[in-house]
């Protein structure tokens, strides 16, 4: 482009028509007028392309918020947290009341410099995903080592740290360090866990031998160990995943992946198992009250997630109620729908909640409605299979507003 434009810079100089011109270099005459009009204001400069960039920008992000993503960003970087463009839009919205779309974040953060291109990953739909359906309806469990740190600074003693996490909500139940985990460390920290929380419908773990001696050698095979006799005990059904397969364990795993991540990027590392558990301590904390899950719908937080569901419980008898739960959102009416007996019913939920994401939690009859990003409970009540609409017995009309 450089090159015509000289050419027809010179052309036009020694005399020849601009039409003659246009036809031989395949440009139009309003162009080649533009161009001389440049060349004489800006000489040699009219050679060089424009940028076709827009003088303004009108709905360019503020330099405000630009400056307030990257502040997220390293604030979160250094405290060891996820701070991908998803994290720093939840954190906009929640705190700074600001919504920016997470590509534009993304765009936002690479021309700073701060995101590094990876080679391209597996793609998440060659997985096959699975999620229990309540809390506790299914706990998994590993162990992992962490170094602990000598005053000296140099490496101290290797620990182990083993975590009970509740597979529908991602909470994180149990966390504790120990100088090497056992059978016997299992058994007691998932009774612990039980005591506080209730005892699962059914764990996942993989094949060590703390967990299991299903593989074993053939003169250890034919016992449990105390885990196992527990579950037995109480009909808690165990799973163990596949020798080789830990994405089976994927929700443990990635954990505690979070979590050494979390702990490297402490100032002061521990030197202790006293000083590691405080870490620990606080990171459970952190990770199920105030960091937003990614895997969560609407990125809720794991306690969220987890106290707000009714909790399943082992070895269900054929005189309980079933129990299902259901993901719908309240239509612009202010009602969401449930097939119960194959009949179609209508639950009214108010205008004030239309498009809702909400969780159905169904037992029999009995229903609970409750918001899926906040947990509050939208409604309860007792289906009555005769009407096919369930009012919300509110009088017609806008709710009443207070003085």
């Amino acid at each position: 482009m450089d090159n015509k434009r000289r050419l027809v810079v010179t052309a036009v100089n020694s005399g020849q028509s601009q039409s003659a011109i246009a036809r031989r270099y395949g440009v139009s005459q309003s162009w080649i007028s533009k161009l001389m009009a440049r060349y004489r204001l800006e000489g040699e400069a009219a050679f060089v392309p424009r940028s076709r960039r827009p003088h303004t920008t009108p709905r360019a992000t503020d330099a405000e918020v630009v400056e307030l993503i990257v502040a997220i960003r390293a604030r979160l970087s250094r405290a060891g947290l996820d701070c991908g463009a998803e994290t720093i839009a939840w954190h906009l919205g929640h705190t700074h009341h600001i919504e920016v779309h997470r590509a534009t974040i993304h765009r936002i953060l690479t021309r700073a410099g701060l995101i590094t291109a990876e080679p391209k990953k597996r793609p998440k739909s060659s997985y096959v995903r699975f999620e229990a359906a309540q809390p506790n309806e299914c706990w998994q469990s590993d162990f992992t080592h962490y170094r602990l740190t000598r005053p000296s600074g140099r490496a101290g003693a290797d620990t182990e740290i083993i975590t009970w996490l509740d597979d529908h909500s991602r909470a994180v139940l149990h966390l504790s360090a120990h100088k090497a985990i056992t059978s016997t460390i299992v058994a007691a920290t998932f009774a612990q866990t039980a005591r506080e929380h209730g005892y699962p419908a059914s764990t996942l773990t993989d094949n060590g031998l703390v967990y299991t001696v299903r593989l074993a050698s053939k003169k250890r095979r034919g016992g449990r160990t105390a885990l196992e006799t527990d579950l037995h005990r109480r009909g808690i059904i165990q799973k163990n995943g596949k020798p080789g397969h830990p994405t089976t364990q994927g929700k443990v795993e990635r954990f505690q992946q979070t979590l050494k991540k979390w702990l490297r990027a402490r100032p002061d590392q521990p030197t202790t198992i006293t000083a590691l558990q405080a870490l620990l301590d606080e990171f459970t904390t952190e990770y199920n009250h105030r960091r937003p899950h990614r895997s969560l719908p609407h990125r809720a937080t794991p306690a969220t997630a987890y106290t707000t569901r009714p909790k399943a419980t082992p070895a269900t008898t054929p005189g309980e109620p079933h129990h299902r739960v259901r993901h719908d959102r309240v239509d612009n009416a202010g009602k969401v729908t449930l097939r119960h007996g194959g009949t179609l019913h209508h639950i009214g939920i108010g205008r004030t909640h239309a498009r809702t994401p909400v969780i159905l939690l169904i037992a029999d009859l009995d229903i609970t409605i409750i918001n899926a990003a906040t947990g509050e409970i939208l409604r309860e009540l007792t289906l009555d299979p005769t009407k096919r609409y369930q009012p919300t017995g509110r009088p017609p009309g806008p709710a009443p507003t207070k003085n």
